[in-house]
């Protein structure tokens, strides 16, 4: 049976390649499969920003090799970088609310 972070793992290739999948070349994510991905599964996110241009600013950002495209590899640094912030975010709930680790 895999463990909660195989299975984290595995959904977030899953998504990945279901958006992927969507402009003909199903190893990148195009501006428009990510912008539809955004919408669908980080909606949140997505909401909190204020700049209209969010998603462009976003794949200029993820886009290292500057291909027009989001590989794999360049999505995982999106989801490290938000994990990476929510963490934050829980940690400062934590004080907040005086929890123990």
């Amino acid at each position: 049976m895999p463990s909660d972070l195989e299975k984290a793992m595995e959904s977030m290739i899953m998504v990945f390649h279901k958006y992927a999948s969507r402009d003909g070349n199903r190893d990148t994510l195009s501006r428009r499969e990510l912008k539809e991905l955004m919408e669908n599964e980080l909606s949140g996110f997505l909401k909190s920003q204020k700049d209209p241009a969010a998603v462009d600013r976003i794949m200029k950002d993820l886009d290292t090799n500057g291909d027009g495209q989001v590989s794999f590899e360049e999505f995982v640094s999106l989801v490290v970088g938000l994990s990476i912030a929510c963490e934050q975010c829980y940690k400062l709930h934590l004080l907040k609310t005086g929890a123990r680790k």
